[in-house]
């Protein structure tokens, strides 16, 4: 073989005159290709069969490799030549008459005719098959090894189509330096107006020796975009990277680096659009990152230069939060539309609750800016051709983004302060604000982490071995870190929330809870205010629902519904036990007009929720529980205490009852707390023959009504003998307290209802 090789290129191989010598020599360079190919066969079956023998593999290897190290170089140094005199390559630049005739580049491939089509195509062939018999032994010794070849889009024959034109437009290139963007124009137009000769040519010269999997189109794009990216590697960025470490210089190197990635990104678009030229693409193939293939970006360079990457993610992490800095500055960067969220129907529809936009949320504009701010820093490195750098880059940048992003929420809320025993609208707004931001960053990221693309990026990173701080409960997301915050900032402000209201109904209801003895008289006095209801409020807890309620409303007017549906859920449950154990469990003795006049306060309680849900009483299950067994029957009293003296149907015996959610020993007690008194309607009856409430006499501007209301409504007047019973109503007038309580206690008060 090695005298052979001497023989074929002996002669000059593109000698005009005579033809049949260069194709006699190109076949002997094809029958040494394919006898290289048999010894790889054998190579390959000893290296399976006695991997003992790996000695003498070696030393095949070595003469084998020896012999491609002489028939290597002088074929390409024959092609060469032979595209020399095919008259490659062509006038990169049009003159004027030219460009005026709008004529593209010549392409001497389409224009090869007869002998020189032949030529070209048998070294063309010759070419490929020793790219495909190295391809074939690297990957051998890959395999051995244990690793994996990477997918190379390049092809010899088309590398040395690039070659001379890299040597013609690097004198163009120095020229531009300080304007990148007529790089990047001048490459895509010579492949552009090239790519459609190299495909009609060269690919089905690529099918003829049969190398599967490989395109002209991609071939020719890939070496056009690694001409280009070698050129700004070696003398744009390598400029750019050493002046970044200089201060004064610092800020102009950060301009230019990001407009450099802007040209890149772009450039990087344009030529996945003409590879995909007449390539119809999948639905949603689109959106993938693979979209562009790993040899056309012109981001590759920063493949091999990790320190330009961490540069890079630096620089795009600085001019994010230069904007996010100037976008928090404005203010309505925290404004919502409040009218969004200010009516709550207790009929809502299930899809009310899936929340995906940000109005969905309620989240204010920041919240979507910052959104952006972080897909677009994403989306720059998605032609990044290594899916581990790739994962760096945004772990570098857009991640760190977010982190920032959430200590402002962080400090948003700390900024507004809850006032122990008090709580201010405006602090209510605020919190709830930064919680809907929170909610909606949540359901951006849990969409990306989803994403097809993330998910492969995690799985490089799991493979790798890299570092990540993770949780157990992240379900293998990208960003489980961050979503773990953002429900942490939630869930925390969210208890802080309920918290603060709790405290504040506490404090505004305290006189009202220690005062036991109310519920034990008979008669309550001017402890009473009409509300909008049939039912009389005591006084002294009308202010703790009226502010509980205005607080309500305000939350459900600036918070997203599943939060809002969580809070007040948990805040119903918050006074449910609150009110069972300060009242109901702490030995108090109630008489009939006691537990009339609890019923009332808390009936009015669960007007507050009447808002939010058809059956608000549902959510006050102890209470509900516990006014049952107030208002029950004397005699179902009795034999519910006759079955609770039986141990082993205690609990069965509640149920039968409606009794869900108090203990028996809770329900003993709470029986035991019942007065055996009769039990009157509070200052009204209902007069069975004409059809009317009569209300007793209240006193005016005592304190506000539930629904925000000073004045009490005027009681309906009693139908008149002259007209229906439809008549306008005469008001009543309103007399002073006193004449009120001696009304109160007038023989005209309504009869009295035995307890029976």
């Amino acid at each position: 073989m090695k005298r052979n090789t001497r023989n074929i290129f002996s002669g000059n191989l593109l000698n005009e005159s005579n033809p049949p010598e260069f194709g006699w020599k190109q076949e002997k360079l094809l029958l040494a290709v394919k006898a290289m190919n048999n010894i790889e066969k054998v190579i390959l079956s000893v290296a399976k069969c006695q991997p003992q023998w790996k000695y003498l593999l070696k030393s095949v290897d070595a003469r084998v490799d020896k012999t491609l190290g002489v028939l290597r170089p002088q074929a390409l140094a024959d092609h060469r030549a032979l595209l020399a005199s095919l008259g490659w390559p062509p006038a990169l630049l049009m003159s004027e008459t030219e460009i005026g005739k709008n004529l593209g580049l010549p392409n001497p491939l389409v224009l090869m005719q007869g002998d020189k089509r032949e030529r070209y195509s048998q070294s063309f062939l010759a070419l490929c098959a020793l790219q495909h018999l190295q391809f074939q032994r690297e990957a051998r010794q890959l395999d051995l090894l244990g690793h994996k070849r990477e997918h190379n889009l390049g092809l010899w024959a088309i590398d040395e189509l690039v070659s001379p034109i890299a040597a013609r437009v690097e004198h163009h290139f120095s020229k531009w330096a300080d304007q990148p963007k007529f790089m990047f124009a001048l490459v895509y137009k010579i492949t552009r107006d090239f790519i459609v000769g190299v495909d009609d040519v060269l690919q089905p010269l690529i099918d003829k020796a049969r190398l599967v999997g490989c395109s002209a189109k991609e071939a020719w794009v890939s070496a056009m975009v690694k001409m280009l990216s070698g050129y700004l590697a070696k003398r744009i960025l390598s400029a750019l990277a050493e002046r970044y470490t200089e201060k004064n210089a610092k800020s102009e190197v950060i301009a230019s680096w990001l407009h450099l990635v802007d040209l890149i990104v772009a450039f990087d678009n344009q030529m996945q659009s003409l590879v995909s030229l007449g390539t119809p693409l999948f639905v949603g193939e689109s959106s993938r990152f693979e979209e562009i293939p790993g040899g056309i970006s012109a981001l590759s360079i920063f493949c091999d230069r990790p320190d330009w990457l961490r540069i890079w993610a630096k620089i795009e992490l600085k001019d994010a939060q230069k904007i996010l800095k100037l976008e928090l500055e404005d203010d309505r960067a925290w404004l919502i539309d409040t009218k969004r969220g200010a009516e709550f129907h207790t009929e809502r529809e299930p899809e009310q609750f899936l929340l995906s936009t940000r109005e969905d949320h309620k989240a204010p504009p920041i919240a979507e800016t910052v959104i952006k701010i972080t897909w677009a820093m994403i989306q720059r490195c998605k032609t990044l051709p290594n899916i581990l750098l790739r994962a760096q880059f945004i772990r570098l940048s857009a991640a760190i983004f977010l982190w920032k992003f959430f200590k402002v929420l962080l400090q948003h809320c700390k900024e507004a302060e809850f006032t122990a025993g008090h709580v201010e609208d405006d602090v209510l707004m605020t919190v709830s604000i930064s919680i809907d931001a929170a909610r909606y960053c949540e359901f951006i990221l849990r969409e990306w982490s989803e994403d097809v693309n993330f998910l492969e990026m995690k799985m490089a990173e799991d493979d790798s071995n890299i570092l990540i701080r993770n949780d157990k409960d992240d379900h293998g997301w990208f960003f489980g870190e961050h979503i773990k915050s953002l429900i942490e900032l939630q869930t925390d402000w969210l208890m802080d929330i309920m918290a603060n209201l709790l405290c504040q109904f506490n404090t505004l209801s305290l006189e009202h809870v220690q005062n036991r003895e109310q519920w034990g008289r008979e008669d309550f006095g001017l402890n009473i205010v009409w509300g909008a209801t049939d039912f009389i409020v005591s006084a002294d807890f009308v202010e703790a629902l009226d502010v509980l309620r205005s607080q309500l409303h305000i939350l459900q007017a600036c918070l997203n519904s599943k939060d809002f549906l969580d809070l007040w859920r948990s805040v119903a449950d918050g006074l449910d036990q609150f009110i069972f154990g300060s009242i109901i469990m702490s030995d108090t003795r109630f008489s009939g007009q006691g537990v009339n006049q609890f019923g009332s306060d808390m009936r009015a309680l669960f007007l507050i929720f009447q808002s939010f849900s058809a059956r608000p009483e549902a959510f006050f299950p102890c209470i509900r529980d516990s006014l049952k067994l107030l208002e029950m029957r004397k005699e179902d009293v009795k034999h519910l205490q006759a079955y609770l003296s039986n141990n082993e149907k205690r609990i069965g015996c509640l149920r039968l009852y409606g009794i869900l959610h108090i203990s028996p020993d809770q329900t003993e007690k709470i029986l035991r707390n019942r007065k055996h008194c009769r039990l009157y309607y509070p200052a009204m009856f209902q007069e069975e023959n004409h059809g009317y409430n009569f209300i007793g006499w209240v006193q005016r501007n005592c304190y506000p009504c539930i629904d925000g209301r000073i004045n009490p409504p005027p009681p309906p007047a009693p139908p008149n003998t002259n007209g229906s019973a439809n008549s306008a109503p005469v008001e009543i007038p309103i007399k002073t307290p006193q004449e009120t309580k001696q009304a109160m206690h007038s023989p005209q008060e309504p009869p009295a209802i035995a307890d029976s």
